[in-house]
């Protein structure tokens, strides 16, 4: 069986998260002016007359309503430049196929009017994915089931609108990809006593490992994964059965070396403080048969029935 090494695997995952866009794209703030509301409400209260009078309501001359048509127009035009921004929401601007900026801080801009055509609005906030449950074969090739939650938010906008088609479908594919790369990685458990890493008894060392791996993975959108975390983890049922009888059979192992060893120490002080306090003198055969009763007594499942013997201890 060909044997990986952990920079050989460490090298594949970096190489797995490695898709770099043909032109990459880094996010930069958009020339924007800041626009008080009044100005605003004042440049509508404005629009209004002079489209009213430009209409000829009132009795204007002819060239009083050509001002004010004029203006009226040019307020429209200038209109569609103004762009509210919400607490942790930023907009992306588009102006002719070029990226011209983003736009972050919650308030009132006025910004370029003819990218209203081109402008996306993308979330900063905290989000949450939960994946469904996969099956994979882990690194000892038994059939587990295993799901992750991850959370994650966009950091730069110009990587997730550009780079990716689908920012959100892609935190979605490569979270589950790098979730069945890590069930390859690591054994279900560590049965062998080696002191090798497991799913299930090295729950951190696990997770940071899927969240270095998908943030690696998630670079390209632009993504920040903030945690990651094992929400389920499980034998297949097919197998399930017959590796709870393996834990079964490991975990009375493991009782049955305690005990023993418990065991041989009561034994090994029992015989030091009889030889010390010369309250009897054992031979050989005298010590190997008191031994062995209480390697019975301190090792057997149930409580020992004494049995008194009324001769000798050769009969």
């Amino acid at each position: 069986m060909d044997v990986i090494s952990p920079q050989h695997e460490e090298s594949e995952t970096l190489q797995a998260g490695a898709f770099s866009p043909r032109e990459p794209h880094h996010q930069s703030p958009a020339k924007a002016f800041a626009c008080p509301p009044a100005l605003a409400v004042a440049g509508g209260v404005v629009a209004l007359i002079t489209a009213v009078v430009a209409v000829g309501a009132g009795g204007y001359s002819t060239g009083v309503r050509i001002v004010a048509g004029v203006v009226a127009v040019a307020l429209v035009l200038l209109a569609p430049g103004l762009v509210v921004i919400q607490p942790n929401e930023s907009r992306v601007l588009i102006l002719f196929g070029q990226y011209a900026g983003t736009l972050t801080q919650a308030r009132l801009w006025w910004v370029n009017p003819f990218t209203v055509i081109w402008r996306q609005t993308i979330s900063l906030r905290v989000r949450n994915f939960q994946s469904d449950r996969i099956k994979v074969n882990d690194a000892s090739g038994n059939p587990i089931e295993i799901a992750a939650v991850v959370v994650w938010r966009v950091t730069d906008t110009a990587k997730s609108v550009f780079d990716v088609e689908d920012f959100i479908q892609f935190v979605t594919v490569q979270s589950e990809t790098a979730l069945r790369h890590l069930a390859n990685q690591y054994p279900y458990d560590d049965y062998a006593g080696r002191d090798t890493i497991s799913l299930r008894g090295n729950a951190e060392e696990v997770r940071e490992s899927l969240q270095t791996e998908l943030q690696t993975r998630l670079e390209t959108a632009g993504i920040q994964v903030l945690e990651t975390r094992l929400t389920h983890l499980a034998y297949a049922p097919e197998i399930a059965e017959v590796m709870l009888r393996r834990q079964q059979a490991e975990a009375i192992l493991a009782a049955r070396k305690t005990m023993v060893t418990g065991a041989v120490g009561l034994v090994q002080m029992a015989l030091a403080q009889l030889a010390d306090s010369d309250l009897v003198e054992l031979d050989p055969e005298r010590k190997a048969t008191m031994v062995s009763n209480l390697m019975v007594v301190l090792s057997g499942d149930h409580s020992p029935t004494p049995v008194i013997n009324t001769g000798t201890l050769y009969t």
